[in-house]
């Protein structure tokens, strides 16, 4: 299944299921590599982001400090 492809026909309304041409396949699999590379992407800044949450919060502590300080410093 993996490389038939479905076309729904709106004139007639018939499903067709085939197989992919060499074309579509090479299509398919750019797209779902752009997906892949962007989906690892996006989880790469979230681990980054979070890492520099956790590193300034540690730093706030080292210094005394809470988030609610900086908040009432207006920071």
């Amino acid at each position: 299944m993996e490389n038939q492809i479905g076309i729904y026909d709106h004139e007639t309304g018939q499903n067709i299921v085939r197989e992919m041409t060499a074309e579509e396949k090479q299509q398919r699999d750019e797209e779902v590599a752009a997906y892949e590379a962007k989906e690892a992407q996006r989880l790469a800044d979230i681990a980054t982001s979070q890492a520099a949450k956790e590193s300034a919060q540690a730093k706030l502590e080292a210094l005394g400090l809470t988030t609610n300080d900086l908040k009432a410093l207006g920071l």
